[in-house]
């Protein structure tokens, strides 16, 4: 083959593209982190030897932006170390259930949910509910589909866990209750990933029940969807449409049957290390939301972040995920030495 990209076919275009793209998300990161060592030395030089309080003090606020610089830097070359997992750059399903506490947990379930819904907002991705069990403020059970580029690798440490401890309205003697939410994210998947056969199949239709008015509740308009070889069921009622209902339980048990396949290997690799932010197991403790204290703890990583109207906003729940990805990409770090 001739150096010439105008010799190259559509696929072997579309591979050279890549590389080229995977190359600069290190060598880009690189050479501005080789300029910022530079300029760490000189200002460094400057402050050592400078005898003008005001040129020190300059110097002193450039070194930080500096560092703080180089610090993304060195993060952008480790991720692009790292090999890619194809699913980390797609959409999620995001799965959030009420757990122990009753109507508190259906009320942080919701705020989870919104919360969840902002930092999509704030991101640029989609946020379509799929199925959800609500009345008012409160959530028992809401099924949603992130769309947009990169969701699942941001959104993959929220799996596990949520714990929430504030004094619930109606707490007459001021005593802070605890209650908890389990949140499951799961890869979009699609017939690339993951082949299900119709044989393997059992699919039962009903009367929806709850909101939808009475067209809903008159009509078998429900679906209920169970893979035979593994028992997972799926269901759904959001729709009016049979087939709408179909769809979407289909497009769960995918990400469902994928996610379990993903959980098998990723736990087969892992299992001779220790992970600091464990196997992302809904089961796992992963968070505390401490109202009292307006403190969000991440047990994983050991952190605090005293902000939890921010968090709660989805604003700053960024912050605590940029946190886990850098554990994450370290853990995987240690995994390949």
């Amino acid at each position: 083959m001739s150096g010439d990209i105008s010799d190259l076919g559509r696929e072997e275009l579309a591979k050279v593209s890549k590389d080229f793209s995977d190359t600069g998300q290190i060598v880009l990161p690189y050479n501005r982190l080789l300029e910022l060592y530079g300029e760490l030395s000189e200002l460094q030089q400057m402050i050592d030897e400078s005898k003008d309080q005001s040129l020190r003090s300059l110097a002193l606020e450039e070194r930080q932006v500096a560092l703080d610089d180089a610090a993304e830097a060195e993060r952008q070359i480790i991720n692009g170390l790292l090999p890619k997992d194809q699913a980390e750059s797609g959409g999620a399903i995001l799965e959030i259930r009420a757990g122990t506490g009753g109507d508190e947990a259906s009320l942080f379930s919701g705020e989870l949910l919104r919360m969840y819904e902002r930092h999509s907002q704030l991101r640029g991705w989609k946020f379509n509910t799929m199925t959800s069990i609500e009345e008012g403020d409160r959530v028992k059970e809401a099924v949603v589909e992130v769309s947009g580029r990169g969701v699942f690798g941001a959104l993959m440490f929220e799996s596990g866990v949520h714990r929430v401890q504030r004094v619930p309205a109606t707490e007459t003697q001021g005593r802070i209750h605890t209650s908890t939410v389990t949140v499951a994210v799961l890869p979009q998947a699609t017939d690339v990933h993951i082949e299900v056969r119709e044989s393997d199949l059992r699919i039962d239709v009903f009367r929806a029940s709850g909101k939808g008015g009475q067209h809903v509740n008159t009509t078998d308009s429900a679906v209920r969807i169970t893979h035979l070889p593994t028992g997972i069921a799926v269901e759904n009622q959001q729709e009016r449409s049979q087939l709408r209902n179909k769809e979407k339980a289909m497009q769960i048990l995918r990400a469902r049957l994928y996610d379990m396949e993903r959980q098998k290997l990723d736990k087969e690799r892992r299992a001779s290390r220790n992970r600091l932010i464990g196997t992302g197991d809904r089961s796992e403790k992963c968070r505390t939301y401490n109202f009292a204290q307006n403190r969000v703890t991440d047990h994983r990583i050991n952190l605090s972040l005293y902000d939890l109207e921010g968090i709660m906003g989805g604003v700053s729940l960024g912050n605590i995920i940029d946190k886990l990805r850098i554990q994450h990409d370290l853990d995987e770090l240690a995994d390949m030495s």
